[in-house]
């Protein structure tokens, strides 16, 4: 259940643009929500000014901060119960603390927000989120301007194969009948040639995805998960999103627990995906 949404706000248009997700999905959840804003340790990361400079009281600026963000996405966010705190701090490190310590179930924030180089990169804070927070993160599309907000209609739930892959279609399955969505499965193998025009390396490599396409479906029986599934063949990150625009994904759902592996696979795609995504991405 998702009963408590944490919604990190930093008063850009990005973040602004979250408001409706969150509203939509905190309406169908019966959940509260906390948006939190941070005075983070450099001056310029801000708004209209609203940074701590070398020496200054942050008292001052969080008071400042608060009063702004009493005022903030009133109309964005009515009808569901909101809280609103200012703090201080390294942004990515004060939403995780904030999320274990106020038992959120769930993080959703924009993958930038001010800054230079933002159409190239995961915000550094995003980024510390995902790898650190313990509970479900979902992340906007990395793209100026967001899709309409409010529920998704299709969620492409893209499994990795590894062992946590029948929680995550428990999870997928389950949200997906809460929110009225269409739920599709995507497992992906990478090539195992460079010469994918030759017969012989063309049917070794539909032999690889047919067994891959047999352990999927074998994971999905045991979850008791019935929904269409593709096995496709290709890079991780450009299949997955691919896929996503093809299927006019309103949503793309990915494991996140390899996360936290120093090598594990998410950790090489999962930034990519939420990069190339065309819609929002809920990491779980």
């Amino acid at each position: 259940m998702i009963k408590h949404i944490l919604f990190p706000f930093d008063f850009s248009a990005q973040a602004s643009q979250v408001a409706p997700f969150v509203r939509a999905l905190a309406s169908r959840y019966g959940a509260s929500i906390t948006v939190l804003s941070v005075v983070p340790p450099t001056f310029e990361v801000m708004p209209a000014g609203m940074g701590v400079r070398a020496g200054e009281d942050v008292s001052d600026w969080t008071g400042a901060l608060q009063s702004r963000l009493d005022q903030a996405l009133i109309t964005e966010l009515a009808g569901v119960p909101v809280e609103r705190i200012a703090d201080a701090g390294d942004p990515g490190f004060r939403i995780t603390d904030f999320a274990h310590s106020h038992g959120v179930d769930l993080i959703m924030m924009p993958t930038h927000g001010l800054g230079l180089f933002r159409s190239l990169l995961v915000g550094s804070a995003t980024s510390k989120v995902l790898h650190d927070a313990r509970c479900p993160v979902w992340t906007a599309a990395h793209a100026e301007q967001q899709r309409a907000g409010g529920l998704p209609k299709t969620i492409l739930c893209a499994v990795d194969g590894s062992a946590a892959s029948g929680a995550l279609l428990t999870w997928a399955a389950d949200f997906s009948t809460r929110v009225g969505a269409a739920l599709k499965l995507l497992h992906v193998v990478g090539s195992i040639t460079d010469w994918p025009s030759l017969e012989r390396e063309r049917a070794l490599q539909e032999q690889v995805r047919q067994a891959a396409q047999t352990e999927v479906v074998s994971l999905q029986a045991s979850a008791g998960v019935h929904a269409p599934l593709r096995v496709a063949v290709g890079d991780i990150a450009a299949t997955v999103t691919e896929h996503a625009r093809e299927e006019n994904a309103d949503l793309i759902l990915i494991g996140r627990g390899s996360l936290q592996s120093a090598l594990g696979r998410l950790r090489t795609h999962a930034y990519g995906i939420i990069q190339r995504s065309p819609c929002p991405v809920l990491s779980v």
